[in-house]
């Protein structure tokens, strides 16, 4: 049986607590810290307000040598078949797409860094949405995953400041960022920080990172010392606007990556108060940028209201869909045989970075664990793990200290870590758009990835339809037997909620070609039928 043990602590209680399973402790120090769950609430310790530990928590500074800021990325053996993935741009005016990052016009700084990173030839977003940006049109880009999007956005960005003659950032007690961009998760606004530290190297231009889990007072100092593009997750940056430290009246850019996300149930009430309750300039006066790897209809309606009617749709490739360059297998496994098909699948990989998907934090907690007794280097990421603990295991991955991460959703938007080269669903997501998030943390780039994933007919009846499609499309093997579920599955909910399961198209395009485009009905931002630009 599954023993908990508290350990001695006579003045305070402890938030590390010793796990054991099945009677034996673990102790290797690669398995990470667990939470007592026995008088937890979902996966949490209860305790008194008063016990409440205030967070101050300092994350180690990033890198200041040129040669870790510049760490290579290595682009896999595909990634020249970037050139044949079809593009299609809806809007009107559509400025044409550049082949080489030279045709961009970018500064002398800018081109040096992009030659310093690694960039030989921009990426079909990269080829289509910088220009777009460079032109100052509003965009909304569906791209796949590992596809270039960060770079897109942020290279015009720093060029059109740069070319504005911004003023260096210095130390003031209000500071007024030129640049705004939110991301659902610490760990994809933190990256997105960091490339635009590589790509703003040498210039006077001072990115600076907020987000939670860490001290308040230490992300506000960082700030006052001087700010030009402010990157932040929604629930930190609105804390610190709001203190009165951050004024938005001179922001040009306004970015939401995974866009989706941001625009969904939980975070749309922090996106419209940031654009609605403080200074920020309306959209008319403001460039707003959005990129995801999926883009519901229904989320493509509330995106409208955030950016001019005229804005641009960038759709790449499959949208919507998975990654070509990942080999998906999908293998029937009830609950109850999932470990120790899990077992079987980690011994013929061996060492190869693996990450393994759940459902809950909990189970991320119990299946780490689990892992580590039978001899598998294992960490664990989820909401509930303090920051420090989350970039500890973000590290011991990276680094390969401990090749299998377990991670719940957190860590499956945008995350971009290499060398991934398996995933695996042990509990397979509520809905399509998740799936595609998740398997694309492999096959980045043009690197080839395998993602497997378990099949449970008692609970994932809901995604078989949905499951066969984005199979089919990226033209892998569909089983016999998940067809027939698909089939019997008919007529059940199998949709995203907020909307069409895959954003495969330009809405506007879908509302135009069924006779509805200027309805009273529709949302009255799109007033003009797109043309199309293919590639």
């Amino acid at each position: 049986s599954t023993q908990w043990a508290r350990p001695q602590a006579s003045h305070a209680v402890s938030s590390t607590l010793l796990l054991w399973v099945e009677g034996a402790p673990i102790a290797d120090s690669q398995c990470g810290e667990y939470w007592d769950r026995r008088n937890g609430t979902n996966g949490k310790l209860t305790l008194p307000d008063s016990c409440a530990p205030k967070v101050t928590y300092v994350p180690p500074p990033p890198p200041e040598e040129e040669s870790a800021i510049f760490a290579p990325y290595q682009t896999g053996i595909n990634f020249d078949k970037y050139d044949e993935i079809l593009v299609d741009v809806s809007g009107f005016n559509v400025p044409s797409a550049i082949l080489t990052f030279a045709e961009a016009h970018l500064c002398e700084t800018l081109n040096k860094n992009i030659s310093k990173a690694g960039y030989l030839k921009p990426t079909p977003v990269q080829k289509h949405g910088v220009p777009i940006v460079l032109a100052g049109r509003d965009l909304m880009a569906c791209a796949q995953t590992g596809s270039g999007k960060t770079a897109a956005f942020l290279l015009p960005i720093l060029e059109m400041l740069m070319r504005g003659d911004v003023a260096a950032s210095q130390f003031k007690e209000l500071q007024e960022p030129e640049v705004v961009i939110v991301a659902p998760t610490r760990e994809l606004i933190n990256q997105i920080y960091l490339e635009a530290r590589k790509f703003s190297f040498g210039t006077i231009i001072r990115p600076v990172v907020v987000y939670g889990g860490t001290s308040t007072g230490h992300q506000i100092r960082q700030v006052l010392q001087g700010c030009n593009v402010l990157c932040g997750t929604p629930g930190r940056l609105l804390d610190i606007i709001s203190k009165g430290k951050v004024g938005l009246s001179k922001v040009q850019f306004l970015v939401l990556d995974e866009a989706d996300r941001m625009l969904d149930m939980g975070f749309e009430p922090d996106m419209r108060k940031l654009v609605t309750a403080f200074d920020m300039p309306s959209k008319q006066n403001r460039q707003t940028l959005m990129f995801s790897a999926t883009f519901p209809e229904e989320i493509q309606r509330m995106a409208a209201d955030f950016m001019k009617t005229d804005y641009l749709f960038l759709a790449v490739g499959q949208v919507g869909g998975a990654c070509g360059d990942v080999h998906q297998t999908i293998l029937q496994v009830d609950q109850y045989s999932k470990r120790n098909k899990l077992i079987e699948i980690l011994t013929n990989i061996g060492i190869e970075r693996t990450m393994v998907f759940v459902d809950t934090k909990r189970k991320a907690d119990f299946l780490a664990a689990f892992l580590c007794q039978e001899n598998f280097p294992t960490t664990s990421i989820h909401g509930d793990r303090e920051q420090r603990e989350r970039e500890q295991a973000l590290g011991d991955f990276r680094s390969g200290k401990c090749p299998v991460l377990v991670a719940t959703a957190v860590a499956a938007r945008g995350l971009d870590i290499e060398h991934v080269q398996h995933v695996i669903n042990f509990d397979l997501p509520s809905t399509i758009d998740e799936y595609v998030h998740r398997i694309g943390r492999t096959g980045r780039c043009g690197n080839v990835g395998k993602a497997i994933s378990f099949f449970d007919s008692n609970t994932d009846l809901r995604i078989a339809r949905t499951l066969v499609k984005v199979l089919s499309d990226a033209q892998q093997e569909v089983p016999t037997w998940l067809e027939e579920f698909a089939f019997a599955a008919y007529g059940t909910s199998y949709h995203n909620p907020l909307g069409k399961v895959f954003a495969s198209v330009d809405s506007r395009k879908v509302r135009y070609s069924s006779g509805s485009w200027s309805s009273p009905s529709k949302p009255s931002t799109v007033l003009f039928p797109p043309t199309s630009v293919t590639s």
